[in-house]
């Protein structure tokens, strides 16, 4: 096997073949799920307890605790949506539906923002599913190693 170039087209591919195979698992449910709420309202037995906090479906939290075990969540996220002007959800999922095997780690890092997000805000993981980030943005990352995967 000839060596691979760092940050080629097949390293690319290489680095990320792994995590998309684990992801693309939950696309179909992503799919089915879409513009459905994923999660509960729960503030204890309490009714007059002020914290309220989001309880999710399992399937979420197995693809974010996937997610996050692929080891490639990227912190640094907010400097794609600064750089590229990135501002709304719509402007995601255009940002996705655009995007070439170069910039597979732009579709990452919003993949991250929504991971690392939604460990600190309520409601991140949800907006990402009812918005078709999750599932668009594995579905992209899925075809483009499709089209670039030379090793198989």
């Amino acid at each position: 096997m000839a060596d691979v170039t760092e940050n080629s087209p097949q390293d690319i591919v290489n680095r990320y073949r792994g995590m998309v195979e684990t992801l693309s698992k939950y696309l179909k449910w992503f799919k089915e799920n879409d513009s459905k709420a994923v999660d509960q309202k729960y503030n204890g037995s309490n009714m007059d307890s002020t914290i309220i906090f989001p309880v999710y479906d399992s399937t979420v939290l197995s693809f974010v605790k996937d997610a996050q075990a692929s080891g490639l969540m990227d912190r640094n996220y907010v400097y794609l949506y600064s750089r590229k002007n990135l501002k709304t959800w719509k402007d995601e999922l255009e940002y996705i539906s655009n995007v070439d095997i170069m910039h597979l780690d732009d579709v990452n890092r919003i993949i991250s923002k929504y991971v690392l997000g939604g460990q600190v805000k309520a409601g991140m993981w949800s907006e990402a599913v009812q918005h078709g980030i999750f599932e668009h943005a594995v579905r992209k990352m899925q075809e483009l190693i499709e089209l670039w995967d030379h090793e198989n």
